[in-house]
């Protein structure tokens, strides 16, 4: 791979302009989930092990180039401080004389966080001025922030061009599972591709039946396949219109040799609630007043005999709706099983996606997975096939 790791570079008394995601849940001024800076942990603690200076560079919420107080980055130094282990000193803005005196009195195991970089309008529109502004901070460029690698902004894309740059050590895990599952994976490769609606993963279904070996469609994107086969799915949510779609993925995939797997069995209700009364039917005897909720005890063998058979498994999105029980059983049962080749050594798995994380943690399933990707849109673009801006920028 072209980009650079941090073990290539010179960090000792250079500052590090460190681009990280720490755009984390707060409640009433805490953090309420700090799995986003636990995973940047690895790349602040070695730069500060090396002598660097690290500078933390992070976006937080939607302010479109305004200055608001509810989204600056100061309420976020107490769990950083915990997670770290270092003491941070935070800068006012990120750019111009404020943010440079904060840097330039950096002492040992010392941390600096300047304030979100989208306060700027430039940020978004990847302005060469603010990027300048910027690098003017520092001597180093490290990009830990995989999860915005596929915005071109200013702090993610512009700055790489303008100092020497590398990958920090969650974005190199992320680089590296990745390329392990789809760039040089081990076969055969399986997709798991589930989640509501196949309009939002027209991109994805199309780029994976050309790398994969065996692919899975789960959840509401089922219906639809199931419905452009000729099949009734009562009152399933189902996207009629994207019928011809669903039979061109199909007829692509009969030509790449990959083996798409739709459920046989269903499990229908009547009504969207919790434990609500359920029947196991037959893919195509789905009842006129009911809808699909899961995937039957059949389409769950075949999703595990299609985990048996594979040496890779990318999985984005859940089977069912694993929301609510018990149509979340199709959901843990593959997670499960996946989750127990993994850790006996039999499965290379990578899974991402927001939903996708949330099923897999629902299913006590998450912790063996080879790798869970914390990034949402940059995770699903890399599985299009598309170029990551803020990746490109590092080679």
């Amino acid at each position: 791979m072209a980009w650079k790791t941090l073990d290539e570079m010179d960090l000792s008394g250079k500052r590090v302009l460190t681009r990280v995601d720490i755009n984390v849940p707060v409640e009433d001024g805490k953090v309420t989930d700090a799995t986003r800076i636990e995973r940047i942990a690895a790349t602040v603690q070695d730069i500060l092990a090396r002598g660097g200076k690290p500078v933390l560079l992070a976006h937080f919420g939607r302010p479109k180039g305004e200055r608001r107080e509810d989204m600056s980055l100061k309420p976020l130094i107490p769990a950083l401080e915990e997670t770290l282990g270092a003491q941070v000193v935070f800068a006012a803005d990120c750019v111009g004389p404020a943010a440079a005196a904060v840097i330039d009195a950096l002492g040992e195991n010392q941390i600096a966080l300047l304030e979100n970089t989208r306060f700027h309008a430039g940020e978004e529109k990847n302005d060469p001025e603010l990027a300048k502004q910027m690098a003017a901070l520092g001597d180093i460029y490290c990009n830990d922030a995989f999860s915005a690698a596929h915005r071109a902004h200013a702090s993610t894309e512009g700055l790489a061009h303008l100092l020497p740059s590398c990958a920090g050590r969650l974005m190199q895990a992320e680089l590296s599972a990745l390329e392990n599952a789809l760039g040089t994976p081990e076969r055969p490769v399986l997709a798991v591709v589930g989640g509501a609606k196949v309009s939002t993963k027209l991109d994805l279904l199309g780029n994976l039946v050309a790398k994969v070996d065996m692919l899975v469609i789960g959840g509401g994107m089922a219906n639809t396949f199931l419905a452009a086969q000729g099949i009734d799915v009562g009152k399933s949510l189902c996207e009629h219109e994207m019928a011809d779609t669903a039979r061109e993925i199909l007829t692509k995939a009969e030509a790449a040799g990959c083996e798409i797997i739709l459920p046989a069995d269903v499990v229908v209700a009547r009504e969207f609630k919790e434990n609500a009364e359920n029947e196991t039917v037959a893919a195509d005897a789905c009842p006129a007043d009911a809808m699909i909720l899961d995937a039957g005890p059949k389409a769950v063998e075949t999703v595990k005999q299609a985990i048996e058979k594979a040496k890779t498994l990318i999985w984005n999105g859940p089977l069912g709706a694993f929301e609510i029980a018990p149509f979340d059983t199709a959901t843990n049962a593959a997670a499960k099983y996946a989750a127990e080749r993994s850790e006996a050594g039999q499965l290379v798995s990578v899974a991402g996606g927001g939903d996708t994380v949330a099923a897999l943690n629902k299913a006590g399933a998450a912790s063996d997975f080879s790798y869970i990707s914390t990034a949402g849109g940059a995770f699903l673009e890399w599985m299009e096939g598309k170029e990551l801006p803020g990746v490109a920028a590092l080679g």
